[in-house]
């Protein structure tokens, strides 16, 4: 396998070669790990080596519980994208919650978590099959329960969550056109483009809602739409080519969850559509960048339908 050893007076990251995994994201691809100078700490308590795509899997649904390390939170995602998402009273709760969003690909998937795992919560997850486990810690029973699967691994954090998204950095991408480097999406949301475009005014839990959903969109494939409410997604849809196809995967999959619940759409609202779609369904409130073409003819309909409508000015394009 081709080793990297880029040239550092041009200030770009040289690599060492850490291990060669058994194949990439299919069996004839070869792979492997190479260190960083400055990485996450962590160990493997149960279940044996990370593979490749456990290391991708991992790292996505630590970057999601890393935006609330401060509380119970729990990430599960399938195939390098979100399938479950939620806050909790604890651990177990957000869990439940979070399972609760999509059942089926929950099955095999990768669960983080932003606080210790403790029986309970490891009871649960036992009874289905999981790829990986990973937290900051774990009851000793815990780990005991979960190990009783040889197929799934238990992935101990030692790096704080709080100083994990310190680590987050550059993507780099190595094309036949070229090697592509962009700064990790760091997006937070400013006071002072985060405004209410709508005659109607949130309430306050609408606004706590708001800002899960748009936070758990800066981790979803374009075109993505979430749905949620009380800290919990209700439907994911992403890596759609546009927003109303989108829009109405993620109604149809939340149903009448639906009801007063939230949407985040990653990109501007390009057309009305999106918004007949959403009043069809009684959607409270919906935050998107703003900033479209037609953004005086999206309110207006939003306006019609009772449905609050925030712009924050950021757009969160992931491909």
């Amino acid at each position: 396998m081709q080793k990297f050893d880029f040239d550092e007076t041009e200030k770009i990251y040289k690599f060492k070669q850490l291990k060669c995994f058994n194949f990439g994201e299919n069996p004839h691809q070869n792979a492997g790990l190479y260190k960083r100078e400055k990485q996450a700490d962590y160990e493997v308590l149960a279940g044996g080596e990370l593979s490749y795509l456990n290391i991708i899997n991992t790292t996505e649904a630590l970057n999601i519980v890393s935006e609330f390390f401060d509380v119970c939170a729990a990430a599960i995602i399938k195939n390098g994208s979100p399938c479950g998402v939620a806050l909790g009273k604890s651990i177990y709760d957000a869990y439940t919650k979070a399972f609760d969003c999509d059942p089926i690909s929950s099955f095999f998937g990768t669960m983080a978590f932003s606080q210790k795992v403790d029986y309970e919560t490891a009871k649960y997850i036992s009874t289905m099959n999981v790829e990986a486990i990973v937290a900051p810690d774990f009851d000793a029973q815990a780990v005991k329960i979960l190990s009783d699967n040889r197929f799934t691994k238990v992935v101990k954090l030692n790096t704080p969550l709080e100083e994990y998204k310190d680590l987050l950095c550059e993507e780099i991408k190595i094309t036949p056109l070229g090697t592509l480097i962009q700064d990790i999406n760091k997006s937070e949301l400013i006071k002072d483009l985060f405004k209410v475009v709508t005659k109607c005014k949130p309430t306050a839990e609408q606004i706590e809602d708001a800002i899960f959903v748009w936070k758990i969109a800066k981790y979803t494939r374009s075109s993505s739409v979430i749905i949620g409410k009380d800290f919990k997604t209700i439907a994911i849809s992403q890596g759609q080519n546009n927003s109303v196809t989108a829009i109405e995967h993620a109604l149809t999959a939340a149903c009448d969850a639906a009801k007063d619940a939230i949407i985040a759409f990653d990109e501007p609202i390009e057309t009305a559509e999106c918004i007949y779609a959403a009043a069809q369904s009684r959607i409270g409130l919906i935050i998107h960048p703003g900033g479209a073409l037609k953004d005086k003819d999206i309110i207006a309909a939003a306006e019609k339908y009772n449905i609050v409508i925030i712009t924050t000015g950021i757009r969160n394009l992931r491909i």
